[in-house]
């Protein structure tokens, strides 16, 4: 068979898998034949046979599960959409999307944009600006990031349209193309995307209950060196995790000792309190540990909105000319007129009233988690705006993300966290922030129902509420 005819051949093939999912002969959480079986059944070469299997992938119409197989997804994958979240459903409810909302929020933000309006500081607002910002965005940003021992110095401190774009531009200034990136074996999966764009390989790190293990990063280093590590040592996403302030010394010392910069994630760490609380030790950013190798990310779609955001990028070094220009070269510098209004919201304390707001609406939203799941393996934090289900046996990511969804739900299956050929755990990241409180409590008991009916079965309506 010629190089043509086999292109037509294995593009003729995946239509006709294609055509089996949209019509419903083959479902979601479906598993695919092995390859080999897949050939045989086909008449076709076992060469064939793995193009088809990865065009369906390309399609974003299966899933490869390390050791497990090929299976039907629940829903098509997205495709160009480089650091944007998912699309909300047209219907029923989306705890895939995490964007939390203070009671308030619109009028406080509206109140301190007021000044920006007037012709003569509009006019100045909507000027350029530079990656470095300016002084008075450099001060508040020092301010709001510091956090314990640690308050990043004002002229260390860049500026992006989003916390995501600091993280492409500080890998892309610390990676090169080709280069190796240790990451937490379950993952933000914005960072797959941004690795896939700059042509980096994500090497997953053995993580236990206080996060990435150092043993971990160091036998990775060894095997090909790394270029750099990306953690998320406070409030991770999907598990939770906190990395308790002895893992953050521990790692400080790998890294130091093997010359590796970090680049710490912290979108998520403006839920916890400024001091400690009376049930746990609130420890330091893991820069404070190893303040010479570390890039701080975070940002304001958390904090504030999502369309009214900032991304903050704190470097090591004063002046940090080569992630500078990688975010000028990548379009990733922030604009005049958020930085303008970040500013405002920093300096007259209407951010600070939004995060008080939103740490106690998800310690609400936490109390229905626990209600709601008690009985479940459920990993979450009363800081935390999302809960980690290891389903029950025999329910499977990508079986339950599909049964959810059949249902009106949209929950975010294992398989979207796992990095490099991680086998993608029994689980499912369900957002909690976006929904009002009675949508999401009548979510959760339908998620509940559904796990306890099991698969293929349709569970029964009207599910005992959580709350009595």
């Amino acid at each position: 068979m010629s190089g043509a005819e086999e292109f037509r051949d294995f593009r003729r093939i995946a239509d006709a898998v294609a055509a089996d999912i949209a019509r419903g002969r083959l479902r979601p959480g479906d598993r695919l034949p092995p390859q080999r079986l897949f050939a045989r059944r086909r008449r076709i070469a076992p060469s064939t046979a793995s193009r088809v299997y990865g065009e369906l992938v390309r399609r974003g119409l299966v899933v490869g599960e390390v050791g497990r197989g090929t299976f039907v997804r629940a829903v098509p994958e997205p495709t160009g959409r480089a650091l944007t979240e998912s699309p909300v459903l047209p219907t029923g409810v989306n705890l895939e999307l995490n964007y939390p909302s203070a009671p308030g929020q619109s009028e406080l933000l509206s109140a301190s944009l007021a000044p920006l309006l007037r012709p003569d500081v509009f006019a100045e607002a909507t000027q350029t600006a530079a990656a470095a910002g300016t002084p008075a965005a450099r001060a508040a940003a020092s301010a709001l990031l510091a956090c314990g021992s640690w308050r990043p110095a004002a002229e260390r401190v860049l500026f992006t349209g989003t916390a995501r774009q600091a993280i492409a531009g500080a890998l892309a200034a610390l990676v090169p193309p080709g280069g190796r990136v240790g990451v937490e074996a379950l993952t933000y999966p914005v960072v797959r995307e941004i690795a896939a764009r700059l042509q980096l390989t994500l090497v997953p790190l053995t993580s236990d209950a206080h996060g990435v293990r150092p043993e971990a990063v160091a036998a990775a280093h060894r095997g090909a060196p790394l270029s750099a590590l990306y953690v998320q040592p406070t409030l991770h996403n999907p598990t939770c995790v906190t990395m308790p302030e002895a893992r953050r010394r521990d790692l400080a010392a790998t890294v130091r000792e093997l010359g590796l910069p970090v680049v710490e994630d912290r979108i998520w760490s403006f839920l916890y309190p400024g001091t400690a609380d009376a049930a746990r030790t609130v420890p330091d950013p893991f820069a404070a540990f190893a303040p010479e190798w570390t890039y701080v990310v975070d940002g304001l779609s958390k904090r504030i909105a999502p369309g009214l955001s900032v991304g903050l990028l704190v470097t090591p070094g004063p002046e940090d000319e080569q992630v500078a220009a990688a975010l000028r070269s990548g379009g990733w510098t922030a604009g005049r007129f958020a930085l303008e209004a970040a500013t405002r919201w920093l300096t007259d304390g209407t951010a600070d009233r939004l995060a008080r707001g939103k740490r106690a609406d998800a310690a609400a939203r936490h109390a229905l988690v626990t209600a709601c799941l008690t009985g479940h393996d459920v990993h979450t934090d009363p800081y935390a705006y999302f809960a980690w289900w290891r389903l029950p046996a025999p329910w499977r990511g990508e079986t339950f993300t599909a049964a959810a969804a059949a249902q009106g739900i949209a929950v975010t299956p294992g398989s979207t966290f796992a990095a490099g050929a991680t086998t993608a755990p029994d689980a499912v990241r369900i957002g909690l922030a976006s929904p009002p409180y009675d949508v999401l409590e009548t979510a959760l008991r339908r998620l509940v129902a559904i796990a306890e009916t099991g698969p293929g079965l349709r569970p029964p309506s009207g599910p005992a509420p959580c709350f009595t």
